[in-house]
C-alpha cells in the first residue's frame, strides 16, 4: 500500500520518463559499507559513498518509469540493482549514513509483486533487517533523552522503521514505528513549533531536516490508516504545528541567519571549508520538499509549496500529481 500511484498525466512524469532514459544503461555501484556523517569533503570513505548512493535515485526513477510505461527494460534494471544492493550492503544503523535508502525502500515497494521471488525475498529480508535494526537500537536508549537519541539522528531512525513497515506491510512494526514517532514528536517538536534541533543549532537547515523525515513517515503510513500529521503530543507539539512554525521563514516573511549561535563544532567546520548552507542566510527554496510532501498531507501547504517551486523533484510530481 502506497500513496504514490504515478500518472502519465502530468509534466513531471515525462520529465521523469526521459531521465530514466537516458540512465537505462547504468550499472550499480554497491557497496557494503558507506560512510558520511560527521566528514568534511574527501575524508575517509565519504566521497565513495556519495557516488555509490548515486544508485538509488536512479532505482527508485526507474521504478516509477516502469509503472509509467510498463517497459520490461526498467523492471529489469531495478531487478539488478535491488539484487545487488541487498546482498552487498551491509546497515550500520547510523541513520545519518542510511538516511537515504528511502530511495531503495520506495524502488522495493513500486514493484515488489512484479519482482522475481529471489529478489522479493532478499529484499524483504534486507527491510527487515533495517526496521527491526532500528527498533533495536532505540531500546538500548532506556528512554535516554540527550543528543542523538533524540535528535536529527531520531526523525531519520523513525522514518526508516516506518518505511521498511509499510513497504513489508507488517503491521506490527508499523504500530512500534508510530509509537516512535508519537515519542519524537514529543521529545524533539517544542509546543511553540520549534525543534530541539534549532535550539542547539541555530539553524533552518536542521529545522528541515528533523522535519522533512518525519512526514515522510506520515506519508508512508497514512495508507494504512490514521493521521499522523496532526497527531498532537501531551505536551501541545506536532508535526502540523511545527511546519505552521517554519512558514514565516519559508514564505520570505521573516529570514534568519545561519549557524551563528551554534554550540556544535562540526558546523563551523563545515562552514570554514566552504560547504554550502552552513553559514549566511537561510534559502526558503532548500525547504521546498518538505513542503511539497506536506502538501500531499494538507492541501494548505500547495500554494506554500509552489512559490517555493513552480514544479516539484520529478519523483514526487509522478507519485503525486495528476
Amino acid at each position: 500500500m502506497n500513496l504514490c500511484q504515478p500518472a502519465t498525466t502530468s509534466p513531471s512524469a515525462r520529465q521523469l520518463l526521459a531521465a530514466a532514459q537516458r540512465h537505462l544503461g547504468d550499472g550499480t555501484n554497491a557497496l557494503p559499507r558507506l560512510h558520511t556523517e560527521g566528514t568534511l569533503p574527501h575524508q575517509g570513505i565519504r566521497d565513495q559513498s556519495i557516488a555509490a548512493e548515486k544508485d538509488w535515485p536512479v532505482l527508485r526513477q526507474a521504478a516509477l518509469a516502469w509503472r509509467l510505461s510498463a517497459d520490461p527494460r526498467y523492471l529489469q534494471q531495478v531487478e539488478a540493482g535491488l539484487a545487488a544492493w541487498t546482498g552487498t550492503y551491509q546497515p550500520d544503523f547510523n541513520p545519518i549514513d542510511e538516511t537515504n535508502l528511502d530511495q531503495l525502500i520506495d524502488t522495493y515497494t513500486l514493484t515488489a509483486n512484479a519482482l522475481s521471488p529471489q529478489t522479493r525475498a532478499a529484499s524483504q529480508a534486507f527491510l527487515r533487517k533495517l526496521g527491526n535494526g532500528y527498533i533495536a537500537q532505540i531500546r538500548q536508549f532506556h528512554g535516554s533523552k540527550g543528543g542523538k537519541e533524540i535528535n536529527n539522528w531520531q526523525s531519520h531512525r523513525v522514518k526508516l522503521v516506518t518505511m521498511a513497515a509499510a513497504a513489508l506491510a507488517d503491521h506490527a512494526m508499523l504500530e512500534q514505528a508510530f509509537q516512535l514517532f508519537q515519542q519524537q514528536v514529543t521529545d524533539n517538536l517544542l509546543p511553540d513549533g520549534s525543534v530541539f534541533d534549532f535550539r542547539e543549532r541555530d539553524a533552518l537547515h536542521y529545522v528541515v531536516y528533523d522535519l522533512e523525515p518525519l512526514v515522510q513517515a506520515a506519508l508512508a503510513a497514512k495508507p494504512y490508516g490514521g493521521n499522523w500529521l496532526t497527531y498532537t503530543a501531551p505536551t501541545g507539539s506536532s508535526l502540523v504545528r511545527s511546519l505552521d512554525w517554519l512558514v514565516p521563514y519559508a514564505n520570505g516573511q521573516r529570514s534568519h541567519q545561519e549557524f551563528v549561535h551554534t554550540r556544535v563544532k562540526f558546523d563551523r567546520d563545515r562552514a570554514n571549508v566552504g560547504e554550502a548552507g552552513y553559514s549566511g542566510t537561510w534559502e526558503p527554496k532548500s525547504s521546498n520538499k518538505l513542503y511539497w510532501l506536506a502538501a500531499q498531507l494538507d492541501a494548505r501547504y500547495l500554494p506554500l509549496a509552489r512559490q517555493l517551486s513552480p514544479t516539484p523533484q520529478d519523483w514526487i510530481g509522478a507519485c503525486y500529481l495528476k
